[in-house]
């Protein structure tokens, strides 16, 4: 015979507190809760209303240059520490959580054009537009909170002079060298003067450089090539993206997007423009190292494959200017973008639209943006000498969580996921407010895409079948891949 008994344990009923609340066990069976879908709408519902309502995405300025910051480096030995370097070439570190300037770097006579960090964090490398390299001794966790300035620390450890102009400097994930981009791709020591490997493949001058998280011989460059021309002179194509392996002593292959022309006459000249096609910048996928994403000058950013080259795997749009800089999150999940339209955009790594869009009213175009090492904050670099300091999500609460109130964001945000396919709980969180500027110019852009979509369907039906194939947008850029 089988007897049931209820049995409770009494410390499962006794509080650790007077004001915890009393455990209350619950059956969870559907038909005993016929409007459970209901009231779980109307909380994810709630929950999208709450998130618009307390998103304050903006969390501080620091202010100290005096010029356009047109740089940016993280120190990967210290999570506080971020370097920024200006077009008059002040080189500053600065403390995110204080927001203050912990040291200067002077010395460079023109723009700092790339910042890059040791892997120890102990060595900074810069690089100009005034020909030289320069390595610095960067304070340690500890030294940060003292301000040293004065003394011999902000003098360089080594200073290489060359011959040409840098635009880009990128250090090993995992090494002692160091790449430069400018008339050719330069390999650096930090013992050796001189540069240790080149290479060159066209004529373009390299404007990014960044070396493969994960194989530490790989990088990857972006180059570019002058735009205006008169009269009949050819125009130039190579808008590439190339791949070096530091083991091999040629590069390993290379993409060249397209170039679109523009013709317009005046009384005495006619004048033809290479509409910009060139990759401003590129960042490696930490978590996928063989996938990388290129900030492009036609306001889209480009996702590839380095195995695969032939094909974008995604193309992230919604911005309406020139996407000047790109980095990734440490998670591997989304980058931050900012652009010459005055906004930084947050993005999915297979996200073909942002999901979070940032602006004020001073900030003005944005040269460079970086992740933090924890990935909870994004920091921008604009013209207007400022560097901004936002959260990464919106809406997310700072300071320390209590249990309770972890767990009940954690609800929150998976009611929320399971509903966002229903019409108002997308509608609210789709929803960004958007500068008068930036809408209009998004709007002109979706219009201009639709015509010349428009255009193509009418050339197509007006030729002979199989004369026009149809190209996705994933191929319209890429003009040809060379290995």
């Amino acid at each position: 015979m089988k007897v049931k008994v209820i049995s409770r344990a009494t410390d499962e009923f006794t509080r650790e507190r007077s004001q915890d609340l009393q455990r209350v066990f619950r059956n969870f069976d559907p038909t005993l809760r016929p409007q459970e879908k209901a009231v779980e709408y109307v909380r994810a519902l709630t929950a999208a209303k709450k998130e618009k309502m307390f998103a304050r995405p903006f969390v501080g300025a620091m202010d100290g240059h005096v010029d356009a910051v047109s740089c940016m480096a993280k120190n990967p030995n210290h999570l506080k520490g971020i370097f920024s370097g200006s077009m008059d070439g002040d080189i500053r570190l600065w403390d995110i959580a204080s927001r203050r300037t912990v040291r200067q770097f002077p010395g460079h006579q023109g723009a700092v054009r790339g910042l890059t960090a040791s892997t120890d964090g102990c060595i900074l490398v810069s690089c100009g537009s005034d020909c030289t390299v320069r390595l610095w001794s960067v304070p340690t966790a500890t030294g940060m909170d003292l301000d040293n300035s004065s003394d011999d620390s902000t003098k360089p450890l080594a200073v290489y002079v060359w011959k040409n102009a840098f635009w880009a400097v990128d250090h090993q994930w995992d090494g002692d060298l160091f790449a430069t981009a400018g008339a050719q791709v330069d390999i650096w020591n930090h013992n050796r003067s001189q540069p240790v490997n080149s290479f060159e493949w066209g004529k373009d001058t390299g404007i990014s450089v960044r070396f493969n998280p994960g194989e530490p011989n790989i990088l990857a460059t972006s180059a570019s090539a002058n735009l205006l021309l008169v009269l009949e002179a050819p125009c130039p194509s190579d808008r590439s993206i190339t791949i070096y392996d530091l083991r091999m002593s040629t590069p390993l292959r290379k993409i060249i997007m397209r170039v679109v022309l523009a013709t317009w006459k005046l009384p005495f000249q006619q004048f033809e423009q290479c509409l910009e096609t060139k990759t401003n910048s590129i960042s490696w996928n930490p978590m996928e190292p063989m996938n990388f994403t290129a900030a492009n000058e036609d306001c889209n950013c480009y996702s590839y494959d380095c195995r695969k080259l032939d094909e974008a795997k995604c193309v992230h749009k919604d911005h309406v200017s020139a996407v000047m800089d790109i980095d990734y999150s440490p998670t591997g999940r989304e980058f931050v973008t900012g652009s010459y339209d005055r906004t930084v955009r947050i993005f999915q790594y297979n996200g073909g639209h942002s999901r979070e869009i940032y602006h004020t009213k001073r900030m003005q175009r944005v040269f460079a943006v970086k992740f933090s090492c924890d990935a909870s904050y994004v920091i921008s670099g604009s013209d207007d000498t400022n560097l901004r300091l936002w959260k990464a999500r919106a809406s997310e609460q700072l300071g320390v969580l209590l249990p309770r109130e972890r767990k009940s964001h954690e609800y929150q945000e998976a009611v929320m996921n399971r509903y966002k396919h229903l019409p108002e709980v997308k509608r609210i969180a789709r929803y960004r407010h958007l500068p008068k500027p930036i809408y209009k110019a998004g709007v002109l852009r979706r219009i201009m895409t639709e015509a010349e979509r428009k255009k193509q369907d009418r050339r197509k039906a007006h030729s002979a079948p199989g004369s026009m194939p149809n190209r996705s947008i994933r191929k319209q850029r890429i003009i040809k891949e060379i290995e």
